[in-house]
């Protein structure tokens, strides 16, 4: 079915590839409809519990293909190119749509997957691939790993809501030197900032990325951290008021679900959990 992605599911994590490495995986307009099909697939798998985005071979992505770019900057085209398919099975895009109005945009998406999303960035990570990394929710990336927003350079803006991702990740002062300079960053700066969660050395990025999902799929329930996804995302332009009472609402309805009796049983009983997996956003 796909032609520029890797799909798997190994349970209980689904990992996405990024599959054109010779183009160090350079997005298309067939890659983004194949990302966010797979995106929905995992999510309606109730074998998935973590989503894992990666690059093949020695690039996370570079953004979107040059050679589309210079279609679109000759004044024809859509900039994107390598043709949409008809994935007449979607729906509807991934994701919770009572988070639309607060999350809507091209890219940004996984934001409202009910299921963690983790980037691991394998190594270059430039343009459009950094805004879509950002709409992850976690980010570790390989010590041979390198950033750059790229638009300034491009004569672009800041694109698929960057200003808006990186700024609430690593503050208005660094968000500003990364969107105005583009300057190339390494993986330890990155990190130092707040960009990624953690640097690893590259041959033990992979390994710590199941690692840390299948620590989540083991011991965390997938309601709960649905939930805990739409508090974050959402309460982030909300006041402190409002996210409480929230967040006092949802916890007395947390009371009447299966996983915390479950919860509180494993840990008087000193055993590992066992939670319900989710099939979609529906009913968290």
């Amino acid at each position: 079915m796909y032609e520029e992605i890797i799909y798997e599911v190994e349970d209980p994590i689904a990992t996405i590839k990024l599959n054109r490495p010779e183009r160090l995986n350079a997005w298309t307009d067939r890659m983004g409809a194949e990302v966010k099909h797979a995106f929905a697939s995992a999510e309606a798998d109730e074998r998935v519990v973590v989503i894992v985005l990666t690059g093949a071979g020695r690039g996370f992505c570079a953004g979107a293909d040059l050679k589309n770019l210079q279609t679109l900057s000759a004044g024809t085209g859509d900039g994107q190119g390598g043709g949409r398919p008809d994935f007449s099975d979607l729906a509807a895009e991934p994701g919770d749509p009572n988070m639309d109005a607060a999350v809507h945009g091209a890219y940004s998406y996984p934001m409202k997957v009910c299921k963690p999303v983790i980037a691991a960035i394998n190594g270059p990570c430039a343009g459009m691939a950094m805004p879509i990394s950002l709409c992850c929710d976690l980010r570790f990336a390989s010590d041979r790993a390198v950033f750059t927003t790229a638009f300034s350079q491009r004569g672009l803006i800041a694109e698929w809501g960057i200003s808006w991702s990186l700024t609430r990740l690593v503050g208005h002062a660094h968000s500003l030197d990364l969107t105005l300079s583009a300057r190339r960053i390494d993986a330890a700066e990155a990190e130092r900032i707040g960009l990624v969660n953690r640097t690893l050395p590259h041959d033990e990025l992979m390994p710590f990325v199941y690692g840390y999902a299948k620590d989540l799929a083991t011991n965390c329930s997938p309601a709960s951290m649905a939930v805990m996804k739409r508090q974050i995302y959402l309460d982030m332009t909300e006041s402190l008021a409002h996210t409480n009472t929230e967040a006092f609402r949802l916890m007395l309805d947390s009371f009447s679900r299966p996983d915390f009796k479950e919860g509180v049983s494993a840990f008087m009983e000193k055993r590992s959990p066992s939670f319900q997996r989710l099939k979609g956003p529906q009913g968290v």
